[in-house]
């Protein structure tokens, strides 16, 4: 009945549902029209005639399709769908699939073309799986099904969900499956699964049911309209799938095979003894109320050094910088392209001036500004530094030079330093001073602690300057509690971890050595050297960078930035790579090779 998928079900049953414009049961239809089967029988229930009549007659000659009716469906489970076709059983070897599963064809064919005869697909436990779930031994017999009441988070390394995809043989049915189902049914009801008669014969007989675990295989079963989501952007066709994972912004937790070098963060912080912590202290955390804002200031300024009356929290930078440009900008503001984009999506165009440096690498100096903006009618000045994406970055002494400059022609500097820490002597790069920021009020700096500190979940950035009516004025534009309690009490024990950070930001800089080099050994990409996490690539040949960056995730689940869809790109075959650890980067290394 599909209950959990709202509206999508009010009038049909699971399998009809759409994902991309093609409904489940002609999507798997299609595929067992290629097996060579005997038959195919399906157990119909709810809203069974819109099933049937959508099906018609349209495979007649490829498969031989039988319809068996639960007419109780409403008060059973699928043991008792099951045990309505127990004499189909025992006439043929037997697939055995559940409706509302999308998967690709490959999947069927392992399971058949497997030399073992009672076998169920099974794949390494995830986070979005639910259901039941095994245990296998080193030789892949089902040692145990795993009920949700005995589900055990501590054991999660070894558990595979079955992907309710199982080949029966005739004599194993006849002998074991279909007599444990009926005397299962007598003792238990007809309100249960047919997995419980598959756990109590492996309890007997290890033997009986072996499991075939996938490795890259897409699979995923719809229960609700996330899932829906979710199996949209796995099954997409190949031209819109980066696309529907760009739009996403993010949440890519819920795809773990993929390889993210899109986003932005330190891969070697936090380390393992502060996540110990934070997990230490989850429940007090979850059920208590954050601090307010004048809390998180004073956590704010002690996190970074600085009064806490020059400091404002938000929930993450963006939150921040929302404000900052849409209640305290007025005038026309000068920006360097290309550049992070959320700057500049939050004014009107009219109101940008663009400065985008004319050479290949995008590199440019404090001079360059300083030349470029030096008539043009401007409020304020936005810097990132360094810039994302080119990396570009300029030191501090020319930044306060460009300081200088700016509060001679009255204009406000926004410097956004969120990547500022990746930097080679990262530690005296930080205009988070507490004598800069009073001897400059007109100077904001803006910092997300996502980037170098690898804690995006927790969204959390500052906002910072000498003005402190200033950041009096965007601490009441946000919410009194815009933080929750996670990022809360990370802020408090940060300065426990400090000397763990500063290390973890040394392991950086030598990973990004490690790691441009071996990018320079690309035939095919220009790497432009980088003080940031990441590199900007130029695709020289081969291909464009939309043809690159759509190969990488097509074969190998490997999210890069096309930057040539970016303002200031003008088309132009540019990629972003982040720079994550040696495992992850070897692996990108290795498939780059490999094209």
């Amino acid at each position: 009945m599909g209950k959990r998928l709202g509206e999508l079900t009010k009038e049909n049953t699971k399998c009809m549902i759409e994902v991309n414009g093609k409904k489940l049961i002609d999507r798997m239809l299609l595929q067992l029209s290629d097996l060579g089967l005997e038959r195919v029988v399906i157990v119909v229930g709810y809203q069974s005639e819109n099933l049937i009549e959508h099906i018609g007659n349209r495979y007649e000659g490829k498969l031989r399709i039988e319809y068996i009716h639960n007419p109780i469906y409403d008060r059973t489970n699928n043991i008792y769908s099951l045990a309505l076709a127990k004499e189909k059983l025992i006439k043929d070897d037997t697939l055995l699939l559940e409706s509302d599963l999308i998967f690709e064809e490959r999947m069927l064919r392992l399971i058949l073309q497997n030399p073992y005869p009672n076998l169920a697909l099974v794949a390494s436990y995830e986070t979005w799986m639910d259901g039941t779930m095994v245990r296998i031994d080193e030789e892949n017999n089902i040692v145990s099904f795993v009920p949700k009441k005995a589900f055990n988070y501590s054991d999660v390394p070894y558990y595979y969900k079955t992907c309710n995809i199982y080949k029966f043989s005739r004599e194993f049915s006849t002998n074991q499956y279909v007599p444990f189902l009926e005397a299962y049914s007598r003792a238990m009801g007809n309100n249960e699964y047919y997995e419980q008669v598959l756990r109590v014969i492996t309890a007997l007989d290890k033997s009986a049911l072996k499991a075939l675990p996938i490795s890259d295989e897409k699979w995923y079963e719809i229960d609700d309209v996330q899932d829906k989501d979710i199996a949209e952007v796995l099954f997409a066709e190949d031209c819109e799938q980066l696309h529907k994972y760009q739009k996403r912004y993010g949440g890519y937790w819920r795809f773990p095979q993929l390889k993210d070098f899109c986003y932005l963060v330190n891969p070697f912080f936090p380390t393992a003894r502060m996540r110990d912590e934070l997990r230490a202290n989850f429940d007090a955390l979850l059920t208590e109320y954050p601090s307010g804002m004048g809390v998180n200031s004073l956590l704010g300024g002690k996190y970074f050094g600085i009064r806490p009356e020059y400091v404002c929290v938000g929930n993450g930078a963006s939150e921040l910088i929302k404000s900052l440009v849409e209640n305290h900008f007025e005038g026309r503001v000068g920006m360097v392209f290309p550049t992070f984009e959320e700057y500049p999506n939050r004014m009107p165009a009219e109101r940008i001036v663009k400065y985008i440096p004319s050479n290949p690498d995008f590199r440019y100096t404090s001079n360059d500004i300083k030349e470029f903006f030096a008539d043009k009618d401007l409020k304020a000045l936005l810097l990132i530094n360094p810039d994302n994406p080119s990396g570009n970055f300029i030191p501090k002494e020319d930044l306060m030079d460009l300081l200088t400059w700016a509060e001679g022609n009255s204009l406000a500097l926004v410097v956004d330093e969120s990547f500022v820490d990746f930097t080679e002597d990262y530690r005296g790069n930080s205009l988070l001073c507490n004598d800069i920021l009073e001897q400059h009020p007109s100077m904001l700096v803006v910092k997300s602690i996502s980037k170098s500190y690898g804690v995006p979940g927790l969204r959390l950035g500052i906002i910072a300057s000498g003005d402190t009516e200033l950041i009096a004025s965007i601490q009441k534009d946000v919410a009194i509690w815009n933080i929750n309690s996670f990022a809360e009490f990370y802020m408090q024990i940060f300065n426990k971890y400090e000397k763990d950070y500063y290390a973890a930001c040394e392991k950086f800089v030598a990973e990004r050595n490690l790691f441009y080099s071996e990018l320079k050994e690309i035939p095919y990409l220009r790497v432009i050297p980088s003080q940031a996490n990441y590199y900007l690539c130029e695709v020289t040949d081969r291909y464009s960078s939309q043809e690159l960056t759509d190969l990488l995730l097509r074969r190998f689940n490997i999210l890069v930035k096309d930057c040539g869809t970016k303002s200031a790109f003008t088309g132009r075959n540019y990629i972003r790579i982040a720079v994550r650890d040696r495992k992850d980067n070897a692996f990108l290394i290795e498939k780059l090779k490999e094209l």
